[in-house]
């Protein structure tokens, strides 16, 4: 199953976990989250919480204007939905679910859906970025303490497995997320924790090469 760049925020807690598209059925939901723009609002309201289409203008640089006519065409396929109003004046929205999901064999069957998984990941890669210059400046400044060090790190492991095993550490990966996430949910010393997981297998092109086809690749962390 893949899912979209923004599933590793801290969910609202009143949405539910999952929404699995089709892209047999869902094809016109799953093109209305090729706008960037779109997927960082719905990440911002999964990041920090209900909003109103000002304040997430406040956090994005955009009109409100704008903003509010993305969040509805979020709405009109499910993505958000109204949120309790602290007034009558604006309304505040909030993600409808946490994780939006697919089944990547079911999108590569199809030209709409490679396009899209291919700009998806490249949306994650753009978050990643900004997480890390978002952690560099959060440690130099200190509003992370010192313990946070050691745990925190970008890995380029090289395994060589089968399309099994590679399934298999995936949902391992996420069991034990789920566990930990929950184990650590009323616990003040959690932050945010940015986690991107990627399985990207390579055809071998060539004669071997003894440095990419070891047990282990070179790992950074």
């Amino acid at each position: 199953m893949g899912n979209e760049e923004q599933a590793n925020e801290r969910p609202d807690r009143s949405a539910e976990h999952d929404r699995v598209l089709d892209p047999a059925q869902d094809m016109a939901a799953l093109k209305a989250l090729t706008h960037p723009l779109r997927i960082r609002l719905l990440g911002l309201l999964r990041q920090h919480g209900p909003g109103t289409a000002s304040e997430l203008a406040a956090r994005t640089g955009e009109s409100s204007a704008s903003t509010s006519y993305h969040l509805r065409v979020l709405a009109k396929y499910a993505f958000v939905e109204e949120a309790e109003h602290r007034d009558g004046r604006e309304r505040r929205w909030r993600s409808a679910h946490t994780v939006t999901r697919w089944n990547n064999e079911a999108m590569h069957a199809d030209p709409a859906g490679r396009a899209f998984l291919d700009f998806t990941r490249r949306q994650q890669l753009d978050h990643l970025r900004t997480a890390l210059v978002q952690h560099e400046a959060d440690m130099a400044e200190g509003l992370l303490g010192p313990d946070w060090a050691e745990p925190s790190g970008i890995s380029d492991l090289m395994p060589r497995l089968t399309p099994e095993s590679a399934t298999e550490l995936q949902r391992a990966f996420e069991e034990k997320l789920a566990e930990l996430s929950a184990r650590d949910a009323g616990d003040p010393r959690a932050e945010q924790v940015v986690l991107l997981t990627a399985a990207l297998p390579l055809a071998q092109r060539g004669a071997p090469d003894p440095r990419t086809t070891s047990d282990m690749g070179d790992g950074v962390s």
